[in-house]
């Protein structure tokens, strides 16, 4: 016997799947859409439906560009200092720098963090993208943005290890 509709529990069971999101939060954000503005829940549909095909990765930086979009607007724009790069560990990272209006270089997006409790080492993190966009852009220098966690400062020290006897500035934030 069912107690709740099956597309109430489906929803409650998608919610589920976030991280930081609980059984008791899954199942209250289902039922505020449930209860609420019937538009309201059919838009956050649909964005949720558009969103694999809205969005895709910038070819050089790996930031998140609208679909069909090759390279970043903060790559493209020459107003921005190519040979100062902020290395970061997720797209939303650029977000936060941003924010501050102080930074005024391009960003590289690792996509993650050396954590080989995850199995996720350096060969899946875009480290040699980087090194190959240290070397096209002629980068002077380059901010290690990643966190102060075990995994951000590992990822940190592989990334200098990796630049060899390239002359290039680090800086940590």
């Amino acid at each position: 016997m069912n107690i709740l509709p099956p597309a109430l529990t489906d929803v409650i069971e998608a919610f589920g799947h976030l991280p930081g999101v609980g059984p008791r939060t899954a199942e209250r954000y289902a039922y505020y859409l449930a209860r609420h503005d019937e538009v309201f829940a059919k838009q956050l549909a649909q964005a949720l439906h558009d969103l694999p095909d809205g969005i895709a990765y910038c070819e050089k930086t790996f930031a998140l560009v609208p679909a069909g979009q090759k390279l970043s607007d903060l790559y493209t724009d020459p107003r921005r200092d190519k040979t100062l790069i902020a290395v970061v560990a997720e797209p939303f990272d650029i977000v936060a720098l941003e924010k501050t209006g102080q930074f005024h270089g391009t960003y590289h997006v690792l996509g993650g963090l050396v954590s080989p409790i995850d199995g996720i080492g350096p060969e899946q993190l875009h480290i040699a993208e980087l090194m190959k966009r240290i070397d096209e852009d002629k980068v002077k220098e380059i901010i290690l943005a990643t966190n102060a966690s075990v995994e951000g400062e590992s990822t940190a020290l592989y990334i200098q290890q990796q630049l060899g006897t390239r002359k290039v500035r680090i800086t940590r934030l």
